[in-house]
């Protein structure tokens, strides 16, 4: 019978978070390298595509220059946003509004193939690197949204004190880092507005994350069960 967050619902202006891992619980980020490369793709896929006219290339065929295009990814950069992100060794969180139908489905297999293959070239490997299907969740409701803002940035306390130097978009939310393809404005705006009680006691988005053991609060029951299954 499949897993609850493998049956996959999707709706216009929606969001979800997405998430995988590595099969059999394998190292998809074995270095400094990896991770780049993946959010490399991120970049490119979420942000706003280039003049075509810039991106011609010179090449030689039979001693006669020409200038041509090379293949260009489909661009997503209006049909999904990135909320937040996190990237653990072996596995990766994902945050993502989905403004077209189906858009994003069409993101995560491109995302996912293009690493798989990107990786199983630099590793010398065949076979499938994530473990089957992405699993994607719906947030049904604000509160939801910002329990899981601070459970992926929270991520990386497993193996780091500093949570501001991990491979995630935490720094955005901070605003010590500006990253174009990312909209942690989507989830701080409650903080503007201080619409949802349970976020009142706190005065900024750092606390709220950082003083989480100190927080009353629980997070959901299914994000427990994700943390301990993976």
């Amino acid at each position: 019978m499949p897993s609850k967050n493998s049956r996959k619902v999707y709706v216009e202006n929606s969001i979800y978070h997405v998430y995988n891992r590595g099969v059999e619980k394998r190292i998809i980020f074995q270095d400094q390298q990896d991770y780049k490369v993946f959010l490399k793709y991120l970049k490119e896929y979420l942000s706003p595509p280039p003049d075509p006219r810039e991106l011609k290339v010179q090449f030689t065929l039979q001693g006669v220059a020409f200038k041509g295009m090379p293949r260009i990814p489909k661009n997503y950069s209006s049909e999904v946003e990135l909320i937040a992100y996190c990237l653990m060794s072996n596995h990766f969180h994902l945050l993502l509004k989905q403004i077209k139908k189906s858009s994003m489905e069409q993101f995560i297999q491109s995302l996912a193939t293009r690493y798989s293959m990107y990786f199983n070239k630099k590793y010398n490997r065949v076979g499938k690197l994530f473990q089957g299907q992405y699993k994607a969740a719906m947030v049904l409701d604000d509160n939801y949204l910002l329990h899981l803002t601070r459970y992926i940035h929270l991520n990386p306390a497993e193996y780091t004190k500093n949570i501001q130097e991990a491979y995630s978009s935490y720094p955005d939310y901070l605003m010590v880092r500006k990253t174009a393809w990312v909209k942690p404005e989507i989830a701080l705006s409650f903080f503007n507005s201080a619409t949802i009680p349970e976020i009142k006691k706190f005065n900024s988005y750092k606390k709220f994350v950082e003083e989480y053991n100190r927080d009353s609060a629980t997070i959901l029951g299914n994000l427990t069960l994700e943390a301990e299954n993976r």
